[in-house]
Formats: structure tokens, C-alpha cells, sequence
């Protein structure tokens, strides 16, 4: 069963909203946060951030949400190499996601890097050069919206994360809230970083 309407990321884990959790995991990873979301940016006020729409119409998938970061740095941040990307309903994330995402470009730019755990690649979550800006406008305009059809185009690392440990649970660091179950499970391994 998913979640019902309305944006996941809003929903309380431990009293906040998932939206809170991801800020804080990546806010000490980068200089500069900026939510991607559609809609009326209004209802992301409370937390501060700029927000910033797909810059191309209908829904284009995650790899508008990467362009709309590149489109943003551009104009916000014109030194910025890389941009990185997180999913606002992963709350237990690697604390050290952006260092073992830019350790494994291993210095290659522009080279494109996407966390993987226990073998399988977690592409919302990378690390992305801002030079590809063009290159992705144009395959967005054309029709391109799979993330790995994407990447294959351009040099790809990846880096591989470990199972987290959470009191005497193991979870894969990208677990993400699709449904109520997995709310109450978040909320269950949540409880369990607070009491060890």
C-alpha cells in the first residue's frame, strides 16, 4: 500500500517531517541546499531552502530534478563544479554520501557519480557536473527520462555503500518511505538510534 496523496516528504518520522532528516543528513555535506519540487513552492517555506521547478513540462522524472539543480547553480553558484542529488524520503542516507561519491570520480571530470548499495545503483542519489548542463537539456528535449540511459552516454563511477547498523538492525542506507509499513518501520529503526 503507498502512501496517500499529498508530498512524501512531508510525512512525520520521530515528530518531523522526512524533509527535516534529509536536510540534516546532507546540510553538513555541501555548502548549499536547493529543493526540487513542482508545484506551489510555498508549502516548503517552513524549511528555508530555495525551490526550484522541473524546468521541462509534464513529468520528465528525476532527471529534470538534475537539470533544474544545473539551471540553479548556474545562475547561483557559477563556481560550483558538481551538484549533488538526494531523495527526500531516504532519511537514513550515508553521512558521508558526497566525500565517497566524489572520491570515486577518482579526480575524472566531467565524470558522473551514483551511489549503490549490496550491488544495486541508487541513481537518484549522485553526483553530477554541472558541464553536463547542456548535454542533459538536450536529451531531456528529446525524450530521454531513464537515468541510466542517461549516464551510459558519459563517464560513470559508482560508489558502493554498506548496509547501515542501527541499534541491532542492518538497513540499506537508501531505504526510502513508499508506504504507511514503511513509515512505522523508519519510525521503529528511528527509535532504536535513540535507546543505543
Amino acid at each position: 500500500r503507498r502512501m496517500g496523496g499529498g508530498d512524501k516528504c512531508l510525512a512525520k518520522l520521530a515528530g518531523r517531517p522526512l524533509l527535516s532528516h534529509v536536510i540534516g543528513r546532507l546540510k553538513a555535506q555541501t555548502d548549499t541546499l536547493v529543493l526540487n519540487a513542482n508545484g506551489d513552492p510555498e508549502r516548503f517555506s517552513r524549511f528555508g531552502l530555495p525551490t526550484v521547478a522541473d524546468p521541462v513540462e509534464g513529468f520528465a522524472g528525476p532527471l529534470a530534478g538534475v537539470l533544474a539543480g544545473f539551471t540553479w547553480a548556474k545562475s547561483h553558484a557559477p563556481d560550483a563544479r558538481w551538484i549533488v542529488t538526494a531523495a527526500t524520503d531516504t532519511p537514513f542516507f550515508p553521512r558521508d554520501l558526497v566525500v565517497k561519491l566524489l572520491d570515486a570520480t577518482k579526480g575524472q571530470y566531467p565524470a558522473i557519480a551514483l551511489a549503490q548499495s549490496d550491488g544495486r545503483l541508487q541513481p537518484v542519489f549522485g553526483l553530477w557536473p554541472v558541464a553536463l548542463g547542456g548535454d542533459l537539456s538536450q536529451a531531456l528535449m528529446s525524450g530521454t527520462r531513464k537515468v541510466l540511459h542517461w549516464t551510459a552516454r558519459h563517464i560513470t563511477t559508482t560508489a558502493e555503500f554498506p548496509q547501515a547498523q542501527f541499534g541491532d538492525t542492518k538497513l540499506d542506507p537508501f531505504f526510502n518511505v513508499n508506504s504507511p509499513e514503511d513509515l512505522a518501520h523508519a519510525e521503529a529503526v528511528f527509535a532504536e538510534t535513540i535507546t543505543t
